[in-house]
């Protein structure tokens, strides 16, 4: 065998990953690409998979996703001649408990958001669908007819068939052995075959993702896990259409399959694949290898099934599947462009539906490497989510192990993990502890989301409504409009960029103005080149050449590699993550400023220190940097403190603050104080899919400046036009009703949109939500007043009242005075 000894692009994972990603890059976009596989196709994970392809997540882009696969399997068969076992059976979810039967409702709400047809079905129904299986516990199900059933080995040979028609080249029993680097690119790819000089690179490895990724660098946050599953003899009475079954109840899964059924399910107690080998690195010799049948581990899952299908007691099993499938921490897969490598993309991770992932994750992970930037608002895939946490392997194994636990479970609204905590703390961590916080855990930081009061428990309790936490919540929120509360925000992500070019690139990256004079901050977005919200944050002009940017906590990777990324080789300039030299008190409330006086010489009046400024001054000894900015919708500051100085600081605002009733503040507060001023939350209601214009922040644009800057040529194509969606607020009078994010808008009787958050004012009173009204006619002022709105909340109408202001505007002197 001779390899190529260059290619635009090579791609690893000969998976159905991989042979997806190859086949959209050589389709779509005619890229000279090259598909390494270390063995055979498919001989990693994709072999053995159990083949159900489901559609519906919670996220619109994911959901997008996943319906493409479906209609490349529909389709695909007829372009490369290979049949891709694509049986559209339709999927029926079972639910035995009201908890399950609610978020069934909401399910099938989000689903007709994002324009599905999935139906709630009584137990009659669903005994009518499928005779075999026993109902006598059932609420009901949902039904999604357009869900389905594939042949895993047969669709990957399909797309490499087709790969290879529209000109990639396959290679297999190639090992990938290492990497060429310089000035942290990629420039060939090193195999025991030989070397293949290469612009870009594809790791779509599999289980052995986070092995190739650390030969360039590149952390992967994976963890094989054993998962089983039977292939039983012909059933009697099974029609060879059944639908697919999902029994969450009952952790199990159900697919006929040649007369037979596929059983499976998600154990609470999943047992990780520790091979032995240095680093948990996965043996480059396992090709299309299983463990041993492990039918004590498996039998929790049989019992749960008999139970469901008696008919199984009396059939035989052909077959036992056990074999590892790649698991990541948080239950989503992996995609996009690694932080640490210029050139070097991931698709890997699947948890168990990369069958019904593999078509759309590959036809938009090829766009992201042609591109270099994701076609669609893909955050909750992205790579880019992680932080250096996820090195830590025992960590990574722990809380990977805890999601896939969670596989089935509830997904009960704001739920936390527990494995791995506390993993990073704040210096105030004890005395919140003290104070009887219940903390939640973002990134790996402890953070306070509440306070609990003297006798109720200091922990979550969850339920489908109203949580234990909302009215202690709603005496937090009510503080810090009346008086004066303290935030911990020291998990905020922060950076510094120095050097004669600091304002240079950012004027180019920042859609708003931030050529500020030094003492001044702004808030702005930073846009891709479809216009579409990157990231949203402060910048603070320390210097003339020294800027302090700050954002949330959860996005300290993806914010800091979007500025490098934008920063050319030509310029002078340094980016440095600070995030640790700094904790955060958030100082928010109309007695705020009389608290930061008492504790500080430095003047602290509006004259002095006006809203949307920055300033050093010294609180017990220490140099803080003060930023009179609010999220809130109060008078406020958040103070930058040296970390080691924390404690101390807000000692000193508690001991200062107690005249006027200072009290801690917690995360969930902070939530519905925000939702109350239409403060927006990046990833939730605005994205990459989402402008500054369409969400209502075109004053933070700098469009009458004549400087040009990343996604000014996106907006001035719109910019003055009638947009066809815009975002807008609602309010539900309803105290019973509890809005989540998700739920559908209508206008007049028709679905215009749905909710992209949700949650409770305090002090209007009301449930509060927020999304995109969309009109393809255009959505102008008279289009969004004349309509008459309702929600549609777990599938019941609720009228609801649209609101283009805050909901909460209070005074002048409150915010800017």
């Amino acid at each position: 065998m001779t390899l190529p000894s260059h290619a635009a692009i090579v791609v690893i994972g000969g998976g159905i990953i991989g042979c997806s990603t190859a086949y959209h890059l050589a389709r779509d976009h005619k890229a000279d690409v090259i598909l390494l596989e270390q063995g055979k196709l498919t001989s990693g994970s994709t072999w053995h998979a159990a083949g159900l392809v489901g559609q519906l997540r919670s996220s619109a882009s994911i959901t997008r996703v996943l319906k493409y696969s479906v209609d490349l399997y529909k389709r695909l068969d007829a372009e490369t001649g290979l049949a891709t076992g694509w049986k559209m059976t339709g999927c029926l979810r079972l639910a035995t408990n009201e908890d399950r039967w609610t978020e069934f409702r909401r399910l099938a709400t989000t689903a007709k958001s994002f324009g599905m047809d999935m139906a709630l079905l009584t137990p009659a129904e669903v005994k009518a669908m499928w005779p075999l299986m026993e109902t006598g516990d059932l609420v009901g199900a949902s039904w999604l007819p357009t869900d389905g059933q594939a042949s895993p080995s047969d669709i990957t040979q399909s797309l490499a068939k087709g790969a290879r028609m529209h000109g990639a080249k396959l290679f297999e029993n190639v090992r990938v052995i290492g990497f060429a680097m310089k000035d942290g690119r990629i420039t060939a790819v090193q195999t025991d075959k030989g070397e293949i000089a290469c612009e870009k690179v594809v790791n779509c490895a599999g289980q052995w993702a986070r092995q190739v990724g650390a030969m360039a660098g590149v952390s992967v946050p994976l963890q094989p896990v054993k998962h089983q599953y039977i292939i039983t003899e012909k059933i009697d009475g099974l029609a060879s259409d059944a639908p697919t079954i999902r029994d969450p109840d009952r952790r199990t899964y159900f697919k006929e399959e040649v007369g037979g059924l596929v059983m499976g399910g998600y154990e609470p107690d999943p047992i990780a694949w520790d091979t032995g080998l240095p680093g948990g690195d996965v043996p480059g010799d396992w090709e299309f290898r299983l463990f041993d049948d492990d039918y004590d581990h498996f039998e929790q899952h049989m019992t749960q099934a008999i139970a469901r299908v008696p008919a199984l007691e009396r059939v035989g099993v052909k077959r036992m599947i056990n074999g590892p499938e790649s698991f990541t921490p948080d239950g989503n897969f992996i995609l996009g462009a690694a932080p640490e490598c210029a050139n070097m993309f991931v698709g890997a991770g699947f948890n168990a539906f990369g069958i019904a992932s593999g078509g759309g994750a590959g036809w938009v992970l090829a766009q992201w490497v042609v591109d270099d930037e994701a076609p669609l608002d893909l955050w909750v895939v992205d790579i880019r989510r992680f932080s250096g946490l996820h090195r830590d392997r025992q960590w990574v194994r722990d809380r990977t192990l805890e999601a896939y636990g969670k596989h089935y479970t509830v997904a009960f609204p704001h739920e936390e993990y527990l494995s791995g905590r506390p993993a990073i703390v704040s210096p105030l961590y004890d005395r919140l502890t003290a104070h009887r916080a219940v903390f939640g855990s973002k990134l790996g930081w402890e953070r306070p989301n509440w306070f609990a009061p003297n006798g109720i428990d200091a922990e979550d309790v969850y339920s489908m409504s109203r949580q234990n936490w909302f009215r202690p919540v709603g005496d937090e929120h009510r503080h810090v409009r009346e008086a004066v509360g303290i935030f911990d925000q020291s998990s905020f992500s922060k950076y510094e960029l120095t050097g004669p070019d600091a304002l240079r690139v950012l004027d180019w990256i920042c859609a708003n103005d931030v050529s500020k004079p030094v003492g001044r901050l702004t808030y702005t977005q930073l846009l891709n080149t479809r216009g579409g919200i990157e990231a949203d944050l402060t910048v603070a002009r320390l210097g003339e050449e020294h800027f302090y940017v700050v954002t949330g906590t959860g996005f300290r990777t993806h914010d800091l590699a979007w500025i490098k990324d934008h920063i050319g080789s030509e310029m002078q300039v340094s980016v440095a993550d600070v995030t640790e030299a700094f904790g955060t008190l958030s100082l928010m409330g109309p007695s705020a400023r009389k608290v930061l006086q008492s504790v500080t010489k430095a003047d602290v009046s509006n004259a002095a220190f006006p809203f949307a400024h920055v300033r050093e001054i010294d609180i017990g000894g220490h140099s803080v940097r003060a930023l009179r900015v609010t999220y809130v919708g109060e008078l406020g500051w958040e103070l930058h403190v040296p970390i080691k100085a924390t404690g101390e600081v807000f000692d000193a605002l508690m001991a200062a603050g107690k005249l006027f009733g200072i009290r801690p503040v917690g995360y969930r507060a902070l939530e519905s104080l925000r939702l109350e001023k239409g403060y927006r939350a990046w990833g939730a209601d605005i994205t990459p899919n989402d402008t500054p214009l369409e969400a209502g922040l075109g004053w933070a644009v700098k469009l009458r400046k004549n400087t040009d800057f990343l996604g000014r040529r996106a907006l001035e194509t719109i910019n003055g036009a009638v947009l066809t969606k815009r975002f807008a607020g609602f309010t539900v009078d309803d105290p019973d009703i509890v809005l989540v994010g998700r739920e559908t808008i209508l206008r007049n009787g028709e679905p215009v949109g749905y909710l992209t958050s949700g949650g409770f004012g305090y002090t209007v009173g009301k449930n509060i939500g927020y999304g995109y009204v969309r009109n393809a006619e255009g959505v102008s002022d008279e289009y969004l007043a004349t309509g008459d709105y309702e929600l549609v909340v777990a599938m019941e109408r609720t009228q609801a009242t649209i609101h283009l202001e805050p909901l909460y505007d209070p005074s002048g002197e409150r915010v800017k005075g």
